[in-house]
């Protein structure tokens, strides 16, 4: 991905203050995905992101997560360079964990970041 908008310029909401109607893409890897998400959440890896557009779910503005904030700081630079509206998410998963929030896991154990 390249990248003319550095990712300190993206607009950003702490992981703590998502609101609870927001239209997530999570841009980890599957098995980060797996273990543990936001419900309702889209899941498209980063580098997947620029073929699947048509994938992306409708969403103004659409939040993007992952781990700790750095990808998904670089995908929505890009999204947003490319006409979309895309904020975000502070801190990531890892954020989203520490404030309490809820997830849900694909592995039948309780959620968790990896």
């Amino acid at each position: 991905m390249g990248s003319v908008t550095s990712p300190a310029q993206v607009p950003t909401v702490p992981a703590a203050e998502l609101p609870d109607d927001a239209v997530v893409l999570d841009v980890r890897e599957d098995d980060e995905w797996v273990a543990g998400h936001i419900e309702g959440a889209t899941h498209i890896a980063m580098g997947d992101v620029p073929s699947r557009l048509d994938d992306l779910p409708e969403g103004d503005p659409l939040y993007v997560t992952c781990r700790g904030g750095g990808r998904s700081a670089r995908v929505a630079a890009w999204l947003n360079q490319n006409g979309f509206d895309a904020v975000n998410v502070g801190g990531g998963m890892g954020a989203w964990l520490d404030a309490g929030r809820p997830m849900v896991s694909e592995t039948g154990a309780p959620p968790t970041v990896v």
